[in-house]
């Protein structure tokens, strides 16, 4: 019997104003390019593989800066841009990221009524997310934070653990109080969210935002 819900963060319950695509077309239209499509979904899952793969808890906040840039230079490359890579990816960080535009956050149209629906039915609910600044704040903002049991973020130092290790899904069951088979776990990344779960025994539901 299912007692809990766990939630990824980005790209389940909120984005940075629009979807990647839509603000990377834009971007790239300035300087002349357009995306392919079949690559922008082979760079875009790469991007999101190696997010997941990194760990918060291992480098300092520049260190954090510094890996996402790089990551986001590489997503720029493999959609075969060679010039102003460096500058394509700035502009499409400050669009979206949570240390350059953490005011630009949304919720989906759908994240309260479903959170509220799942807590009026007396489901326990929590974020698992890999997350490099305190999240807390973020979710309060943004009217959400009370819904939660408990918003679990990687760059915890209690937690010392990122998607999709199975550390930081059992720390957040052991916070919650339910067992691995008792709870469903949402998320938008294949790697993180679906293997991850299921590698703490956590059923899963992967979620595409971009559809």
């Amino acid at each position: 019997m299912i007692k809990a819900v766990f939630f990824d963060f980005y790209y389940t319950l909120c984005v940075w104003g629009q979807s990647l695509e839509p603000r990377l077309r834009k971007i790239t239209e300035r300087y002349g390019f357009e995306v392919d499509p079949e690559r922008y979904v082979k760079a875009r899952e790469n991007l999101y593989a190696e997010a997941s793969g990194s760990d918060p808890t291992t480098h300092s906040l520049l260190g954090t800066m510094q890996e996402i840039i790089g990551s986001y230079c590489e997503f720029i490359k493999g959609l075969g841009v060679q010039e102003h890579v460096e500058q394509i990816a700035w502009e499409l960080l400050q669009s979206e990221h949570s240390l350059f535009a953490a005011s630009a956050a949304t919720l989906y149209d759908d994240a309260i009524p479903t959170l509220e629906h799942l807590r009026d039915a007396g489901f326990k609910l929590a974020i698992v997310s890999n997350w490099d600044t305190p999240l807390d704040p973020l979710t309060e903002r943004l009217g959400i934070a009370h819904y939660f049991d408990i918003i679990v973020a990687s760059h915890d130092e209690r937690v010392k653990s990122a998607k999709p290790d199975p550390h930081i899904f059992n720390y957040t069951l052991a916070k919650v109080g339910v067992s691995a088979e008792a709870v469903v776990h949402v998320g938008d990344t294949y790697e993180a969210d679906i293997v991850g779960a299921r590698n703490a025994g956590i059923r899963s539901i992967k979620i595409d935002r971009e559809g």
